[in-house]
């Protein structure tokens, strides 16, 4: 027959202090675990949803990112005649692109951080649907002009619309802020691709990337196809979203690596905070176990008691963690994008899942500093400690 739990609860009650120390200790770890998993959540899925299921980029052959890519005019002439292509009013809804980096100092600092310029097509925003120009316009073509999405603007000093700025040798002028729906876009200056060229001094019609915005999802693999089979391209075709999903893996695997090693470290010390208080509680209720198996419960029933105990104390830890870390949800902080060498500003994403996991994480730190006490607890003559009585 089990010992009834609120024999436990009283027990928690009683030894207040030892208690609200394990369920710190916990919470902490809980803490710390769960906010750097909501970490690189964040990061991971403002990256993948840069992608669109209808878009697909287009690199030379071997190139891992953008910035190592080049593709030239007649690379991209060939890719804008591949079956596939969805075509608009002006043409094949296609956008060369090339990426550069320009450093601006930061608002709250004043310390320069880089920001990665993209050139596009003029007619980007017919490929990339998710964004919005919410002020100002869009450039034109063949102008110094920008646009700048809305992290950069809120982030850097004289980003904002209607602001002057020089970099690469040429003079712009930001002269509209666009919503790219909380994507790597957001973190990004746009401008013309052509003129961009012109200003860094690079050879003209080469470029690094082409989007391409598809006739439907299930036109890319005869689109991929059409491209591998051209003797004249040397291209490698990825579906957008999964593109940005793979440059994402490295520095998430590396936050949530850290982020377990901490909370490892911090759930180690809460272990043994919960090892004290239940070894504690087992040394001043030893007359109370002895009593307890003399009325006739068993020493399983002794043990499972004390491991509830241990788990609920583990629980509370838990609930404390996971309600500290849910303020940070949609708070946003930026960090280097290692692909990109450019600073990428996301939101911590504390996801219900992320909160399970948490929750788990307590609870199997309850278990450990549970279980070796609970069989103390019964390892003890019932008749020696009944002489103490």
């Amino acid at each position: 027959m089990p010992i009834p739990l609120v024999y436990n609860v009283r027990s928690v009650r009683e030894r207040w202090t030892s208690t609200i120390v394990a369920v710190l200790g916990i919470a902490g770890a809980v803490g710390v675990f769960v906010a750097m998993l909501s970490m690189a959540r964040g990061f991971q899925a403002t990256l993948v949803a840069s992608g669109s299921p209808r878009n697909a980029i287009v690199l030379r052959a071997g190139a891992s990112a953008e910035m190592v890519s080049i593709l030239t005019r007649s690379d991209v002439q060939a890719i804008e005649n591949a079956p596939g292509v969805d075509r608009g009013e002006g043409g094949p809804r296609v956008s060369p692109e090339v990426v550069v980096i320009a450093a601006f100092p930061l608002k709250k600092t004043g310390t320069d951080a880089n920001v990665q310029v993209r050139g596009v097509s003029p007619r980007v925003l017919e490929i990339r649907d998710k964004v919005r120009i919410t002020q100002g316009r869009m450039f034109e073509a063949g102008l110094n002009e920008l646009v700048a999405g809305r992290n950069v603007a809120g982030t850097y000093a004289g980003l904002d619309l209607g602001k002057t700025v020089k970099f690469g040798g040429g003079t712009w002028t930001v002269v509209g802020l666009f919503d790219a729906g909380g994507s790597a876009f957001d973190s990004e200056l746009w401008g013309d691709a052509l003129v961009l060229d012109q200003v860094y001094k690079r050879p003209q019609n080469v470029f690094q990337s082409v989007t391409v915005h598809l006739t439907s999802e299930d036109a890319f693999g005869t689109f991929k196809d059409a491209l591998t089979a051209d003797p004249r391209l040397t291209v490698e075709t990825e579906r957008e979203r999964a593109y940005y999903e793979k440059n994402s893996r490295a520095l998430a695997t590396m936050i949530r690596v850290l982020g377990t090693l901490v909370a490892f470290v911090m759930g180690v010390g809460a272990v043994f905070g919960a090892l004290n208080t239940m070894y504690s509680a087992v040394s001043e209720r030893t007359r109370e176990i002895a009593t307890i198996r003399a009325l006739g419960f068993g020493g399983g029933s002794v043990v499972l008691s004390f491991v509830f105990e241990s788990l609920f104390i583990a629980g509370l830890g838990g609930l404390v963690g996971c309600a500290a870390v849910l303020p940070i949800n949609g708070w946003t902080t930026g960090t280097i994008n290692f692909q990109t060498f450019s600073h990428l500003a996301f939101a911590f994403r504390v996801t219900p899942d992320l909160l399970l996991v948490g929750l788990v994480f307590a609870l199997l730190m309850g278990l450990v500093g549970g279980l070796p006490p609970a069989i103390r607890a019964v390892r003890r003559p019932v008749a020696t400690a009944l002489r103490e009585l």
